[in-house]
């Protein structure tokens, strides 16, 4: 039996591939609890500089899979969601940046993951939505990060009438960072990648962490909140190697 999800690790890179294909990539609970283990360990992995969520197959993910949503207890989908929502959660607490490499359509929860993403890539041929609503029920949990990445109004959209979006409508919205043909995923992938592995992991993990926790707070509160961590990024070796190899014209060796 094939494993449901494919962890692979090359120069810096964790590549971590949904391989449901003949379910559409769809999240069981299975899927969800190794997604969870698996950013656990990638939490602690030194080596691991960049995370990138693939699909196999032609769907990148259609989101909850169904069949485990009938005839459950309330504990069970308690349960269930609370899972979901602990795998979304970990996806931003990585101190990596994660990219959503998405080659087809992502719906539900599956638009969830690339919502929760840092970063998102996406081929011509994707498309994005928030069905459930067509089913009786509506993306609640997806809808989370979707509109703290999209405008109010274009969530309420997806969420109310379960139409699905084009790429590039998803690209206007700031959904995904570019659209590519197909044939040009990798690349664009790989060349985000390589952009993220030349600047100091340490730094990049505080300036995640920043982004996340500075978000939705009031503007005075921000700017205090974003002193301490400027401080904090101050004293720490990689900002002063950093200047200092810009001040002598030179390459940063960072820690």
């Amino acid at each position: 039996m094939a494993d449901c999800l494919i962890h692979e690790s090359r120069g810096g890179v964790i590549r971590l591939t949904l391989n449901r294909p003949q379910r559409r990539n769809a999240l069981s609970r299975e899927l969800l609890l190794r997604l969870e283990d698996s950013l656990g360990a990638i939490r602690s992995d030194r080596s691991a500089r960049v995370v990138v969520l693939a699909g196999a197959g032609p769907i990148f993910s259609s989101g909850h899979d169904l069949a485990e949503l009938v005839g459950s207890s309330e504990h069970d989908y308690r349960e269930l969601f609370e899972l979901c929502s602990r795998v979304m959660l970990g996806l931003r607490r990585l101190e990596q940046p994660v990219i959503a490499r998405v080659h087809g359509l992502a719906t539900a929860a599956g638009c969830q993951l690339v919502a929760s993403c840092d970063l998102a890539i996406a081929t011509e041929q994707a498309a994005f939505a928030t069905p459930g609503v067509k089913i009786g029920l509506f993306c609640t949990t997806p809808m989370i990060p979707l509109v703290r990445v999209i405008p109010p109004r274009a969530a309420l959209e997806m969420l109310m009438t379960a139409a699905p979006i084009s790429a590039q409508r998803a690209l206007e919205l700031g959904l995904v960072n570019r659209v590519v043909p197909a044939e040009g995923l990798d690349a664009a992938v790989q060349s985000l990648a390589d952009a993220i592995l030349s600047l100091s992991p340490k730094v990049l993990g505080l300036g995640k962490r920043a982004f996340y926790q500075l978000q939705g707070l009031d503007e005075s509160t921000a700017y205090a909140q974003a002193t301490d961590i400027m401080v904090e990024n101050a004293l720490c070796g990689d900002a002063q190697e950093g200047i200092s190899a810009f001040l002598q014209k030179r390459a940063p060796q960072w820690e």
